[in-house]
């Protein structure tokens, strides 16, 4: 006799009870997207590499974009103060001013203007990086414009507005004119020289020069100077006597030249912006990156821009 076993079909198909799965702690982090645990070397090169990239970043704006808007505030607010001084006749016509203290670096002291070129520029005392942020500058060892002698000016070539960035296009002939607290003067180019180039023949007696000097080569990749000389149409003026001379002339004011009198400055900017890497990146392990830059993002920029600002002093003074 052979028994027979039934089998309940319901019983056989159905599915197995589900098994709850219980992610392990890791899991757990990458599943609501935070960013695991680095170790402390890891953390600070991280840390290191966002520092290198605030810096570089900042540095590149602060040179195209930024510094071009300073300059070109800055150069208003010494264009009012220029023509105050000269409707009041205060404007300086030496290297003292009325009370007989040598004019501060940048004090307007001339208004220059190309009409070939659109360039209209006052132009400040001193040839500094920290001077020429906001336009050209007097070299001080050399006469004002319009006075006897040959003055010489600096301007940059690329960055903070590049009020020379085509002085090179000058051809003889064009007009280029200054004005001072004493008088309008009109020059008329004679000649551009590049690097190694041989100087003009000397002025005839009482005959004014002015020379205008920026960087050669391409933009932000210097490779000698550019001087434009050109001659006073009219007699030149007798100034006084200036209180430099070429050999006495401060380092930071000589061609291609940096400013490091305010290393100090940038020491405390690079300082807070070693510390805002470091508490982003732990930011950004604790809380998450989104919240890390939502936080960090604007006040990096910000110590990012005050840093490169002090950086773009240590650059040469006609980049």
């Amino acid at each position: 006799m052979t028994a027979t076993v039934a089998f309940d079909k319901s019983a056989s198909t159905a599915d197995p009870p589900a098994r709850r799965f219980f992610p392990r702690r890791g899991t757990e982090r990458v599943a609501r997207g935070d960013v695991p645990p680095l170790s402390s070397r890891l953390q600070l090169v991280r840390a290191a590499l966002v520092l290198v990239l605030v810096l570089a970043a900042t540095l590149f704006l602060q040179l195209v974009l930024v510094s071009s808007l300073q300059q070109s505030a800055a150069q208003g607010r010494a264009f009012d103060s220029f023509r105050a001084s000269l409707a009041t006749g205060t404007a300086p016509i030496g290297p003292m001013d009325r009370d007989n203290k040598m004019l501060a670096p940048g004090t307007p002291v001339a208004y220059l203007e190309i009409p070939r070129l659109g360039v209209r520029q006052v132009v400040g005392e001193g040839t500094s990086s920290s001077v020429l942020f906001d336009g050209p500058g007097h070299r001080r060892d050399t006469p004002l414009p319009g006075q006897l002698g040959t003055s010489v000016l600096f301007g940059r070539r690329a960055s903070f507005g590049g009020p020379f960035a085509s002085i090179a296009s000058l051809q003889p002939g064009d007009t280029i004119r200054a004005t001072t607290g004493q008088g309008v003067f009109e020059y008329t180019v004679i000649g551009v020289r590049l690097e190694g180039d041989p100087a003009p023949p000397v002025a005839a007696a009482g005959v004014g020069r002015l020379t205008l000097v920026t960087a050669g080569g391409q933009a932000f990749l210097p490779d000698g100077v550019i001087r434009v000389d050109a001659e006073l149409k009219e007699g030149s003026v007798v100034g006084p006597a200036r209180l430099y001379s070429a050999s006495a002339l401060p380092s930071y004011d000589r061609l291609m030249a940096a400013d490091t009198r305010t290393l100090w400055v940038l020491a405390f900017w690079l300082q807070a912006l070693i510390g805002l890497a470091l508490a982003a990146v732990w930011a950004w392990h604790q809380w998450g990156r989104a919240q890390a830059w939502v936080v960090f993002l604007p006040a990096l920029a910000l110590v990012g821009l005050s840093a490169s600002g002090e950086v773009a002093r240590l650059l040469p003074n006609l980049l």
